[in-house]
């Protein structure tokens, strides 16, 4: 994202999946992000969080599973040129090797907008993904 400051975020909200004797409990967590060049669109990216020590260290490599749900929250307005397979938000999963990403497509030909959540490593990425679709429509004057 050249020239693009990374969207902002925030976490929406957590659930705890699994007790750890020692250290926090790992847990599923949404974070919210606006996409960067679509103004109008909001998503939100649920993804595992490994607790333990390892994960209190922040040393914990956490897994590649992780969803995403983006919608039409306003007016669509497309700022700069879209690029197909760009990347709009991105976080690190492990210290080096893994990180899991959102990419935006452009399918213009039904008028969507396509993001696309996975997990990739240095080495070998992962199958894992998840996709959301936004149809831009006209939104209604207030």
């Amino acid at each position: 994202m050249v020239g693009l400051q990374p969207p902002d975020r925030g976490t929406t909200g957590a659930v705890s999946t699994g007790f750890r004797w020692l250290g926090p409990n790992d847990k599923i967590v949404v974070d919210g992000f606006d996409d960067p060049k679509v103004q109008g669109v909001a998503c939100h990216i649920s993804r595992a969080q490994t607790g333990g020590v390892k994960g209190a260290l922040g040393v914990a490599q956490d897994k590649s599973d992780a969803s995403i749900a983006c919608r039409q929250v306003g007016p669509i307005r497309i700022v700069g040129e879209l690029k197909d397979g760009e990347r709009v938000f991105d976080e690190q999963r492990s210290i080096v090797f893994k990180t899991l990403q959102v990419v935006r497509f452009f399918d213009r030909e039904r008028n969507v907008l396509v993001y696309v959540a996975y997990s990739d490593r240095v080495l070998t990425g992962s199958p894992q993904n998840s996709v959301s679709t936004v149809p831009i429509m006209r939104w209604p004057a207030p």
